[in-house]
């Protein structure tokens, strides 16, 4: 099997790499392919030193079978045709494609058998935000069907990709040194701070980045029920919090729910409030599960319940579900 990676050399990319090799993926070859900036960067893989290519419309993708695609939507649009032309499921990252009605958006805990219908041979990964609160999400789904869905985010500035954590570290030592602040990538600075905004804002007053876990999660879990979000940037490096209020048709027993939750492979609960454990992105970061806890009855519905989720962003918010798509394709023998 021969896997390509697109956009190597970026904080998603990297964690491909990383991935591959944790989870002993069962490829022959691997091909590296980045911008003309980045071609010629060795990175090491499983013993061997790998050279990005430059990304160009040729023939380079016609004996790849897998391509994991993280540069950027204008990057996937323009060369998805390039990619695909000779059988190449292209798993892709960004947001491109993920409200296109014949491409499958996938969160393999969750909906992985939309994965089989693929016409353009594309399959869009979710939005991180998005991802681990379907995980979450889905064994309480099963129980009742959910009727709407409040959230607040906590959002690590890996969300801004490298050059986000960059600016965090660099701004925490500039502020410790009593330093004006550099500030590039956010909108204000992040060290010391919150900020109430990712993305842009829409004419609801809502950002896109809350948009799409309300559009995001009606495809991946094939759901009329509304989710209404407010996302935030916090000063932490690279894992998401996610404070989630849950309506359903049925009330629910929270240890019944909590059962459940304990049976979804991808899915670790901690939950022992008297002994105060519950997940931080202090010990989630770089774990491949979504950690949830804090689960309990919503006091003001009798109907709802609410919890808190902590999922490693660049991990299974970006380059773990990705991978794991395409395991879940091998298994089912739809890549040879």
């Amino acid at each position: 099997m021969k896997v390509a990676v697109v956009g190597a050399s970026g904080a998603v990319g990297q964690e491909f790499l990383k991935v591959l090799a944790e989870r002993n993926f069962p490829l022959d070859e691997l091909v590296l392919f980045g911008s003309g900036r980045s071609a010629g960067n060795e990175y090491e893989f499983r013993g061997k030193k790998l050279v990005v290519k430059e990304l160009k419309h040729n023939d380079d993708f016609k004996d790849i079978d897998i391509a994991l695609t993280s540069a950027g939507a204008s990057i996937s649009k323009e060369f998805a045709d390039t990619i695909t032309k000779y059988g190449a499921i292209m798993i892709d990252n960004s947001s491109a494609f993920r409200y296109d009605s014949d491409v499958p958006l996938v969160v393999p805990e969750v909906n992985p058998e939309d994965a089989l219908v693929r016409p353009r041979n594309i399959i869009a990964n979710p939005n991180c935000s998005t991802i681990q609160m379907v995980v979450a999400l889905k064994p309480i789904n099963d129980l009742s069907k959910i009727v709407r869905v409040h959230v607040a985010t906590y959002q690590a500035a890996s969300g801004a990709g490298a050059q986000g954590i960059a600016e965090l570290e660099t701004q925490i030592q500039q502020v410790a040194k009593g330093e004006e602040p550099t500030i590039n990538k956010f909108p204000y600075q992040l060290a010391m701070n919150i900020i109430p905004q990712i993305d842009v804002f829409l004419e609801n007053d809502y950002t896109k980045e809350e948009m799409k876990m309300n559009w995001e999660t009606k495809k991946i879990m094939h759901t009329d029920a509304e989710v209404s979000a407010t996302c935030i940037r916090i000063p932490v490096a690279r894992a998401h919090s996610e404070a989630v209020w849950v309506e359903t048709e049925n009330a629910l027993d929270i240890e019944v729910v909590k059962a459940e939750m304990e049976k979804l492979e991808g899915l670790t609960v901690l939950d022992n409030p008297s002994q105060k454990v519950y997940p931080m992105p202090l010990f989630v970061s770089g774990k491949d599960d979504v950690y949830v806890g804090r689960i309990r009855k919503d006091v003001s519905n009798p109907k709802s319940l609410t919890f808190w989720c902590v999922g490693d962003q660049i991990k299974k918010g970006a380059a773990l579900n990705a991978v794991q798509i395409a395991e879940w394709l091998i298994k089912k023998g739809e890549v040879k």
